[in-house]
């Protein structure tokens, strides 16, 4: 019989008993595990639980049902943070992007693909340039220019966007504007950021000219949820790949946007499979 999947997302003060208590409550029920995993960070002594599992809860009652259950007899013991997630669920996701098209349409492609577990809702961008491959894929383009001196209206053409597609995450992919503090806070969580891994070294312009100049031997890109700190948010992806003296800037341009793709698509991915923990300014990833 097919049964609908669901996550579970625990984390709390690590203890004696607490993986017993989770699959006890699962098995109490006849929910069926597909998939768990668990992480005990030593030092806060912290522990991080991720299950998969087949359940009859079919719908939102049910699931309601099934989390104050799990309210009172599990997470009350152990003090924990909780969610329960439909898994089949696509996290509706709202992608800013400027001028570079390469982590647009790697998201794009992916998502088209059936390998990337959101539903776009529209694409915003304080230029037009890509408007004609977002049309292509048949979604919605929004361009929102930043006249002199109101960027802080455009940024709240954005948000509001947001709010009304009902969107749960923001993927700044390349989108060269800085949030402002309000969006920060309002997006805490749900919004990815991805750059280069020459920050805080090379910053502005023609960074892989400045790699480049200074003979970086090494290339890559970081993934991080948007924060107050300007490109030092909780980070959940990063990769690397190793250049040499015979590399001109272009080729480490290439490069680099490569792995800015596959990086950011991995971040994304990961986020609305639930399976990354926000923890303090670092993230706890529990990964197929």
């Amino acid at each position: 019989m097919n049964r609908p999947s669901y996550v579970l997302k625990s984390s709390c003060t690590d203890t004696v008993g607490i993986v017993a208590a989770v699959t006890g409550f699962l098995a109490q029920r006849g929910s069926l595990i597909t998939e768990m995993s668990h992480f005990v960070e030593d030092e806060a002594q912290k522990s991080f639980i991720r299950v998969e599992f087949e359940d009859d809860a079919r719908d939102d009652a049910g699931l309601a049902q099934m989390a104050d259950s799990y309210r009172k007899n599990v997470s009350r013991r152990f003090a924990m943070r909780f969610e329960f997630y439909p898994a089949r669920q696509k996290i509706r996701t709202m992608i800013a992007v400027s001028k570079q098209s390469h982590c647009l349409n790697a998201l794009l492609h992916r998502w088209a693909g059936g390998h990337l577990p959101v539903d776009i809702t529209a694409v915003v961008s304080n230029h037009d340039d890509q408007r004609s491959l977002v049309e292509w894929h048949q979604l919605p383009f929004h361009h929102f220019a930043i006249e002199p001196g109101k960027k802080p209206e455009q940024e709240a053409k954005i948000l509001a966007l947001f709010e009304e597609t009902e969107s749960e995450l923001l993927v700044l992919a390349r989108y060269m504007q800085i949030l402002t503090p309000h969006a920060c806070d309002l997006l805490a969580g749900r919004a990815i950021n991805i750059h280069h891994s020459f920050l805080p070294g090379f910053k502005g312009a023609r960074p892989y000219h400045q790699a480049y100049d200074r003979g970086v031997k090494l290339i890559g890109a970081t993934a991080h949820y948007v924060n107050m700190d300007l490109d030092e948010g909780p980070i959940i992806e990063q990769g690397v790949e190793r250049v040499d003296h015979t590399m001109k800037p272009k080729e480490l341009e290439r490069l680099g946007q490569d792995i800015e793709s596959s990086i950011l698509n991995r971040a994304v991915r990961w986020h609305a499979e639930h399976r990354v923990f926000e923890n303090g300014r670092r993230t706890v990833v529990l990964r197929h």
